[in-house]
Parts: structure tokens; C-alpha cells; sequence
């Protein structure tokens, strides 16, 4: 079966064919780095990094774009308060999600494109519209898209997210970055200089100012990835207005070849709610990455969770979810734990059997990953069997581990994290339990047994004897 994703474009299920065989150009909108990151902003960015790593095993070379927004209307204000620098305030918030990024055992992407690093691009891409008649300086001095005169042009507004301009107010003008979802509003690309901008503006043929949200995404891709790409990928919440704008600036400027989308395929990952309400500080439900691992949960374990329920999915994100995935991944790493014994070192790396033809039947449907994760621990519970039977080889061993190796290629969990040494007082413990069951004084090893639980420690008996494991 050929890889299928869902185009928002089109609302529907297409095969994926790149515009070009030897590359595919993703872009994914980055971070507005103007504070810690959330759990919600990183279910997007683990989702675009599990697409990346599913489309380099299905043998495709990714060129993965995501941006930095480092100046917009937050961050500007942000900067006025604090008295910072741009570059000083952006740079510790950028620091910190590249620093989670990593947690996540996210890739980096192929290139990390900042705003500001752009303006040349935005200035002539705003200047194309302008000439073409489709941007105007209007009296405040900003440069804004029109609307009106895009659609005159015989171009549709409204692709993505399908609007009705009977039932939405039309006409207006917006220069804020984010505006009100039912308004039809002709939006700034060009944001005249005002003295709340402090030293944060650039000059340009319309005077002093810094360039919009919408149009920062626009010049940035089509630059690296030129007018016409393969991917755009986001939350469902920029759907309207970003990338509605985003398709208008780009395809207005007229810089595509014939027959040519600005984005052929736009994938979208749903909203993720949290304790099954919308994340808010008053209700004690907003974390930061950092939050979570402050609470003990490791990066590894946040991933697991975040590819364990499909991106078009709502998804309730709940610490018990979290503890859930934490006894999960233990049955893997134990399975693990177990065939790298057996394997005895061997170098034997070949993935065979039913788990990658499954595994790959799953993901080429829209990233099943569902019905992906059903098919490991199916193989998973097959594997612990054929081990309490002692009917597994050393090389049998060995090819299941290569096979899991494969299918984490894409999953990106990493290694089973090397065990933590016990303490000497827990090896005592242990060596007292081991003297109590040979005299068979088993209230005393169960005794034992417990005291090393309320530790952290737990005892796994193993044909070689037992051994500590941290929980």
C-alpha cells in the first residue's frame, strides 16, 4: 500500500506523491519564542517530527523546514516591559525549546530559518503584491493584503478552511496578528513603526516598521523550499487565519509554476486537551515540558504518549496517562533488557517478520499509529512467550532486536536507559532476601520485598538470578 495522509485541502485521504522524486520539502511552523513551550505546542512538533521520520523510512529524502518567530506583537510587548534587547529576550526562550526539542528526542530540523533573519525576502515579497495590486499602503502607513482585490484576481480566499463570505463580516482591516475567526479581513503585511515598537522596526519602501505574522511564514519557506512545496504542517488552530493568509500572500505573488500550489499537502494535528479541559493557569491544567519533567516524568516518556494517539485526534493529555505510558514503556524495555541478554553482544542487526509489514500497513495509513502500537505489543506478548518457553535462539534474539531498532527509527524512544546502579544499602536488602528465601523464611523476603518497593526498587527474578530494578 502506498503512504495516504490527510490533505486539509481537500479534506480528504490522498496518496503521497512529492512534487519532485529525489526531495521532499517540509515546513513546519515553529515556535513564538516569547516563553516556555507547552505540552500543546509540542504535541504539533513531536507529530511533525514522527511524519519526518516515517517519510526517511519509507526511503524519502526530507528537506525539514520549522521557523523561529522572533518578532510579533508578543514579543514586541514582552520586550518593552522587560527592557530587553529583541535578540537578548528571543535568544533565552529559543535556548530553552531547542533544550525541550532535544527531550523530546525531536530531530532537528534541516534548517531553523529566524523572522528577523528574513526581512530582505519579506520586503520583496510584500513589494511583489503591492506591484501586482493586491497590497496597499492605507493612511496609517502599514502595508495591508487586500482581500477584495485577491479574489478579483480570480484567486479563492478561503481554501483551507472553506469560509461562507455570505455569513462573515467583510471589509474590514486587522493589524493585530491574530484576529476574530469570523471576520474576512484585509491583514497587515507591513506594520508602520509606532512608539509602543520601541527600537524594534527595519526600514523599507513604505518607511520604518516590522513585518506581520502572516507573511514571515510565506517568505521564509518559499525561500528555502521555493514557491512550490510538498508539506505544510500545524495545529487545526492556525488553519484560520495563518495559513488561509499564508496560501493568499503566496499565491498572490504569482511565484508558482503553472498548475502549481504554494503547499500541495497541508496536514493539520488536533487540539490536545488536558484533565479533559482547554489548558488554562486558573485551572491548574497548563504545563510547560519543563513542569512535567520537574514531576519526575522523563522526555522519553512524554513522547511515548504523544505518538501513541493519532494527530487528527483530540487528545486528553492526563498525568495518569502519562503514569500509563511509564508501565507501557517498562514492557518494552524489559522485553528488551531481555533479548540483548540473550543476544550475547551478537552484531546481528536484520529487522524480519510480520511486525514491519504491519507496522508500515498502519503508518501509510494517515500515520495509524493506533493500530500501529496494536501490532507491537501483539509482538511484544509473542516474544516474552517464546522466551518463558525457552524456544527463542541467540539469533532469534538478535533479529528481534533489530526488527524493534527499525520500528524505532520512526517511534524515536531511543535505547532502554541504562539501569541505575543500587545503592550498597539496597544490594544489602537483597542479599538479605536471598538468605531468607533459602532458609525459607518467606514472611522475612516478603518483608524485604516490600521495604525495597517503598524505595524505588523492585526484584525481578531471572533464570540467572534476581536482579534490582529501579521503578
Amino acid at each position: 500500500m502506498s503512504l495516504r495522509l490527510f490533505n486539509t485541502l481537500s479534506r480528504s485521504l490522498e496518496e503521497f506523491v512529492p512534487l519532485a522524486p529525489d526531495r521532499v520539502g517540509m515546513y513546519c511552523c515553529g515556535p513564538t519564542v516569547h516563553n516556555f513551550a507547552h505540552i500543546g505546542n509540542f504535541r504539533t512538533f513531536v507529530f511533525s517530527d514522527l511524519l519526518r521520520r516515517y517519510l526517511t523510512f519509507r526511503g524519502f529524502n526530507v528537506q525539514h523546514v520549522m521557523n523561529i518567530t522572533d518578532v510579533e506583537d508578543k514579543i514586541i510587548k514582552s520586550v518593552q516591559r522587560t527592557g530587553r534587547s529583541l535578540a537578548d529576550f528571543t535568544g533565552e526562550y529559543e535556548k530553552a525549546f531547542l533544550a525541550d526539542f532535544d527531550a523530546l528526542h525531536c530531530l532537528r530540523p534541516n534548517q531553523l530559518p529566524r523572522a528577523t533573519e528574513f526581512i530582505v525576502q519579506i520586503v520583496a515579497l510584500i513589494q511583489s503584491l503591492v506591484e501586482r495590486g493586491i497590497a496597499y499602503q492605507a493612511s496609517d502607513r502599514s502595508v495591508y493584503f487586500s482581500i477584495d482585490k485577491y479574489r478579483g484576481c480570480g484567486c479563492q480566499y478561503g481554501q483551507l478552511a472553506h469560509l461562507n463570505f455570505e455569513e462573515m463580516r467583510s471589509g474590514e482591516r486587522v493589524s493585530s496578528d491574530e484576529y476574530a475567526k469570523e471576520s474576512v479581513a484585509d491583514f497587515a503585511l507591513w506594520k508602520a513603526r509606532v512608539p509602543d515598537d520601541g527600537e524594534v522596526f527595519w526600514s523599507s519602501p513604505w518607511g520604518e516598521g516590522r513585518p506581520g505574522w502572516h507573511i514571515e511564514c510565506s517568505a521564509m519557506s518559499m525561500e528555502i523550499l521555493g514557491p512550490s512545496f510538498d508539506l505544510h504542517l500545524g495545529g487545526e488552530d492556525l488553519v484560520f487565519p495563518h495559513h488561509e493568509d499564508e496560501i493568499a500572500q503566496s499565491e498572490g505573488a504569482g511565484l508558482q509554476p503553472p498548475g502549481q500550489r504554494f503547499v500541495k499537502y497541508w496536514l493539520h494535528g488536533a487540539h490536545l486537551l488536558v484533565e479533559g479541559q482547554k489548558m488554562a493557569k486558573s485551572l491548574g491544567n497548563y504545563f510547560t515540558l519543563r513542569d512535567l519533567l520537574a514531576k519526575g516524568f522523563s522526555g522519553r516518556e512524554i513522547r511515548f504518549l504523544l505518538v501513541s494517539v493519532h494527530y487528527r485526534a483530540s487528545f486528553n493529555f492526563t498525568l495518569e496517562g502519562l503514569s500509563g505510558a511509564r508501565t507501557a514503556l517498562g514492557r518494552l524495555d524489559e522485553l528488551m533488557a531481555k533479548l540483548t541478554e540473550l543476544a550475547g553482544g551478537s552484531t546481528e542487526t536484520i529487522a524480519s517478520g510480520s511486525l514491519i509489514n504491519e507496522f508500515t500497513d498502519a503508518m501509510d495509513d494517515d500515520l495509524n499509529v493506533s493500530k500501529a502500537w496494536g501490532s507491537i505489543f501483539n509482538w511484544i506478548h509473542e516474544n516474552n512467550k517464546k522466551l518463558a518457553d525457552g524456544k527463542m535462539s541467540r539469533e532469534e534474539a538478535a533479529t528481534a532486536l533489530g526488527t524493534w531498532q527499525r520500528v524505532d527509527q520512526v517511534f524515536g524512544l531511543g535505547p532502554v536507559p541504562v539501569a541505575e546502579d543500587a545503592p550498597a544499602s539496597i544490594k544489602a536488602l537483597l542479599q538479605d532476601r536471598q538468605e531468607a528465601r533459602q532458609t525459607k523464611n518467606f514472611a522475612r523476603s516478603d518483608a524485604i520485598r516490600d521495604e525495597l518497593k517503598s524505595q524505588g526498587w523492585v526484584i525481578e527474578d531471572t533464570p540467572k538470578g534476581p536482579k534490582l530494578k529501579k521503578l
